[in-house]
């Protein structure tokens, strides 16, 4: 059955932190949709546009933001930092407003994480978090899929980061807070991870055997 995700229309994807357990479940169910029939959703943004705004280069970023608009019969256009020039140039405020008149949704990798939430603040349309200093939510979903069809479950799963205690830690972190899964970090000295997000993980992370109220969060194939 395709996961319902009406729920998610008109919606921001700023941080892993904003989702509930039942959101971050019913967004690997819908990319694992999305994967195993694609030609169900050939024209699924038909007639959309989305803006990619990067004031941090990416290859990655760029080609599969790039490939997945395409793919879903969208449209995407690049916006380098030399074209918007966020804060400087052009204020984010205005970036937000000229953009929702345009494009149907904007994404935005950048530095500090208040630029993302300010465009989310000024622009009337969704705005998804490619990633910020502070965390990096697209990636840590893209691994939860990749963690979910491989062990075919997350509760039970001991996922362990090693290096920079960094965004993608961050988001390693509030998704294993999400999902049920354990993560241990292990960084160098002066490199550990924001004890403020440590705090919250530990804190809203689900006891053993718990199920969360509506969908679960361990998804199979």
């Amino acid at each position: 059955m395709t996961p319902n995700t009406s729920s998610w229309k008109g919606r921001d994807l700023l941080t892993i932190r904003d989702l509930s357990v039942e959101d971050v479940a019913l967004l690997i169910e819908k990319a694992a949709d999305i994967k195993k029939h694609p030609d169900a959703y050939r024209k699924a943004l038909d007639g959309k546009t989305l803006a990619m705004i990067f004031q941090k280069p990416s290859l990655r970023t760029r080609v599969t933001f790039e490939t997945g608009m395409t793919q879903l019969h969208g449209h995407a256009i690049y916006i380098a930092p030399s074209d918007a020039g966020l804060g400087t140039r052009e204020s984010v405020p205005d970036v937000a407003r000229n953009l929702e008149r345009w494009v149907d949704g904007i994404m935005a990798r950048v530095f500090a994480h208040k630029i993302v939430e300010d465009l989310a603040r000024h622009a009337r349309i969704p705005v998804i978090n490619g990633l910020s200093d502070d965390v990096h939510p697209v990636q840590a979903l893209s691994d939860l899929l990749t963690i979910v069809e491989s062990a075919g479950k997350f509760r039970g799963v001991k996922l362990a980061w090693v290096g920079d205690g960094n965004n993608v830690a961050h988001s390693l972190m509030f998704a294993a807070a999400r999902t049920g899964m354990a993560i241990a970090v292990a960084t160098p000295k002066g490199y550990e991870p924001n004890p403020d997000f440590v705090a919250w993980a530990r804190k809203r992370r689900l006891p053993r055997g718990r199920r969360s109220s509506g969908r679960s969060a361990s998804i199979g194939p």
